[in-house]
């Protein structure tokens, strides 16, 4: 198309596919061979420079100038933040139930394993399991954790299936983010048992939790991926759209505007769908807010202002 003016907002789906996925995928960083990766996997920094590096230095091949846009914190949007870790409630003779089938656990079985060095005493408590009256924290499995499944076997004679379940149990903790639609499976039951209990007495699994070590690799990667913009910008003279800063301000603390406040609050906040993750016309216009600020200040432009309470979002009436 030859274009004289462009924008450019890609690289989200190289950590967000990680991320929504509850970190099922691989953290590639090291391998430099895309073609081996899966569609939920966070992509090398280095193969993510080349690519952007290429795709820029084709849009500038003829002088067209521009914006590029950097990638915001996709561990802040409501997909990930809506659901709470804390999300069971427990009657207290419910709570004092669960508490002593995991007494023995907690009070034998890993101060045991700590003593014996399988374990350190930091995992040793990260795994302790404790439930009271009112809202509860789920138990989880945490691929993180030693598992201590075979252990459990041969030294505390438990069956592969109760092995099986406490070899990388731990319970939630305020730091880890629940997925968006993990909220329609917790507290059900499986086969309608009602002593498998999702949350409760069965853990989540893998994809229904991103734990702060995978949270960790998703921010790592943004960064990385936002140093690469920030230095193909400046390499070609271009203006930067810092969206990162943009979102996690909105996350933090809301953004006002003419009509009221947005914020990144599920199906209220106005800038996000209701999907958790993509921008409601409203949210769009914001970017293309900042967007314009950002023209006027390195090209000079004179654009019209936008005003965001003439954007359609999300509203109980649906109007």
């Amino acid at each position: 198309q030859n274009p004289t003016f462009f924008t450019l907002w890609i690289g989200n789906n190289d950590v967000l596919g990680f991320a929504t996925s509850g970190g099922v995928g691989e953290d590639q960083t090291g391998n430099l061979d895309p073609s081996t990766y899966g569609s939920s996997d966070i992509t090398d920094p280095q193969v993510f420079a080349s690519v952007y590096s290429e795709i820029v230095g084709q849009l500038v091949a003829d002088d067209a100038e521009g914006v590029l846009i950097n990638i915001p914190p996709v561990t802040a949007i409501p997909f990930l933040n809506t659901v709470p870790p804390n999300a069971i409630p427990l009657d207290a003779a419910t709570a004092g139930m669960l508490n002593a089938q995991f007494q023995a656990y907690n009070e034998q079985v890993l101060p045991g394993l700590a003593l014996a060095g399988i374990i350190d005493q930091d995992e040793a408590q990260a795994r302790q399991i404790s439930f009271s009256e009112g809202q509860n924290f789920v138990i989880l499995h945490d691929e993180d954790l030693t598992d201590i499944s075979m252990i459990l076997q041969s030294r505390f004679n438990l069956s592969p299936e109760m092995a099986q379940l406490l070899g990388q149990l731990r319970q939630a903790t305020s730091e880890d983010l629940i997925p968006l639609p993990v909220s329609s499976i917790l507290g059900t039951t499986v086969n309608d048992d009602p002593t498998q209990i999702i949350g409760v007495s069965v853990p989540l699994g893998d994809e229904h939790v991103l734990t702060p070590a995978e949270q960790e690799m998703v921010q790592a990667a943004t960064a990385a991926y936002n140093q690469v913009i920030q230095s193909v910008a400046q390499q070609h003279g271009l203006a930067l759209l810092d969206t990162h800063t943009l979102l996690s301000g909105l996350a933090e603390n809301g953004i006002p505007y003419e009509g009221g406040t947005l914020t990144a609050d599920f199906g209220t906040g106005g800038v996000f769908s209701l999907d958790g993750v993509h921008l409601t016309p409203r949210g769009n216009a914001l970017v293309a807010d900042r967007l314009i600020e950002v023209i006027e200040n390195t090209y000079g432009a004179n654009l019209p202002e936008v005003d965001l309470g003439n954007y359609a979002t999300v509203t109980p009436s649906n109007d």
